[in-house]
């Protein structure tokens, strides 16, 4: 498994961090740490994701950017690309929008594959600025993106920028809980 990140004091005092682009396939490991701590994935599915990331970023249009400490290790990080129809992704979530006449939405849209922010770094903005920096710089009309399907604080931030509910109770084959796959106009809406 990689390495945890950990941060000295920070469960005290939330350090300055930089949000800026970075090299995610170089920053794979470290990346998959601070999402395992986040998203409480064990050793065995680190390992199918970390295939998964690096594969996505050969994609056509695929973009990431991080949160780094003053020390530049990594609080949290977010990924993205123009969705394409033919993608694993989508075709997964195809029928569910479709069942609910929207599935326009995966036409001219920049998915957001990935947005996770290390636990000591949550609540304070991060996952806002990963978010609407790396949307900031789409060139299409529409963003969307899945979450699992509860209320959580992840899908409360991304209502707050314009996210709405296109599908609800998506089934992805290797995952225990149902998703929700959400859209909003771009650019995102600010506080």
């Amino acid at each position: 498994m990689p390495s945890v990140p950990s941060f000295p004091g920070s469960e005290s005092q939330i350090p300055d961090v930089r949000v800026e682009p970075i090299d995610l396939a170089a920053r794979v490991d470290e990346a998959l740490a601070v999402q395992a701590l986040a998203f409480g994935l064990g050793e065995a599915e680190i390992g199918v994701r970390r295939q998964i990331v690096l594969r996505h970023l050969l994609a056509p249009g695929a973009r990431a950017y991080g949160a780094l400490t003053a020390e530049n290790r990594l609080a949290g990080f977010v990924y993205g690309m123009p969705n394409d129809r033919s993608h694993w992704w989508s075709t997964i979530v195809e029928p569910y929008l479709r069942a609910g006449d929207c599935d326009s939405w995966l036409d001219d849209s920049f998915v957001i594959t990935e947005l996770h922010v290390h636990p000591a770094f949550q609540g304070h903005g991060i996952g806002r600025t990963l978010i609407t920096t790396i949307t900031d710089g789409a060139t299409q009309p529409r963003s969307i993106l899945s979450a699992i399907d509860t209320e959580s604080p992840a899908r409360g931030l991304y209502r707050t920028l314009g996210y709405r509910d296109l599908a609800r109770q998506v089934r992805f084959p290797s995952a225990a809980k149902p998703y929700a796959v959400m859209g909003a106009p771009l650019p995102l809406r600010r506080r």
